[in-house]
C-alpha cells in the first residue's frame, strides 16, 4: 500500500507498506521507484519525507493507493555489484512512447528529455523506476530499452503502458564525463 500526501510548499509525505523481510531503520536510504529516500519512520508503513526538489524531478507525487513500487535497499560496502551503478539521483521523468512484445521480452521506447540527450547513448545505461537497463537504441528525441522476461515479472516495468511517466536516472559515469568535457571548453 502506498500513500502520497501533498504538503504545502511542494513536498510530500510518502508511506509504503513494509515488505516482508525488509530490514529498514530510521535514517536508512531506500530507493523508491529509483528515488533515493531516507526512512523517517521505520514502522509499518515505512515513512519518507520528499522535499520539493525531489518531488519536482520525479513521479512520486503521482503514486496512488495500492500502486506497486520498486523498493531497493542501498548497496553496502563489500556487496557485489550485479549491474550498472544506480545512485537514486533521478534526473527527470520520461514518458513511455510505446512498449511492444519482442520475443519473450519487450522493447520500450521513451522520450529523451532534452537536457539529458548527451547522457543517453546506445549500449550505455539508464535507470527507469530504479531498474538498471541497457539502452538498446537511440533516435532523435527518444531511446529504447530491451526488457527481459525477469524484469517484466519482478519490477513494475511489466505493468507500464504507453503514456506512463517513469523516473529516469542517466548513467552516472556519463554525467561526470559530460561535465568534465564542458569544463574543458571554458
Amino acid at each position: 500500500m502506498v500513500d502520497a500526501k501533498h504538503l504545502a510548499g511542494g513536498g510530500l509525505k510518502l508511506s509504503i507498506k513494509k515488505p516482508a523481510g525488509l530490514s529498514a531503520k530510521r535514517g536508512d536510504s531506500l530507493a523508491v521507484n529509483g528515488v533515493c529516500l531516507t526512512v523517517v519512520d521505520e514502522g509499518d508503513p515505512l515513512a519518507f519525507d520528499v522535499v520539493p526538489e525531489t518531488a519536482s524531478r520525479t513521479n512520486l507525487g503521482e503514486l496512488r493507493e495500492n500502486d506497486g513500487v520498486n523498493l531497493e535497499a542501498s548497496l553496502r560496502v563489500g556487496d557485489p555489484i550485479g549491474g550498472h551503478l544506480v545512485y537514486g539521483h533521478v534526473d527527470a521523468t520520461t514518458v513511455v512512447l510505446s512498449k511492444a512484445k519482442e520475443g519473450e521480452g519487450a522493447r520500450m521506447w521513451c522520450v529523451t528529455p532534452p537536457e539529458l540527450g548527451q547522457l543517453i547513448a546506445e549500449k550505455g545505461s539508464v535507470a527507469l523506476e530504479g531498474v538498471s537497463l541497457t539502452v538498446a537504441a537511440v533516435r532523435e528525441g527518444e531511446f529504447a530499452v530491451a526488457l527481459i522476461p525477469e524484469t517484466l515479472v519482478q519490477t513494475t516495468l511489466g505493468d507500464v503502458e504507453e503514456g506512463s511517466s517513469l523516473n529516469l536516472e542517466a548513467d552516472p559515469i556519463a554525467r561526470y564525463v559530460v561535465n568534465a568535457l564542458r569544463g574543458q571548453r571554458g
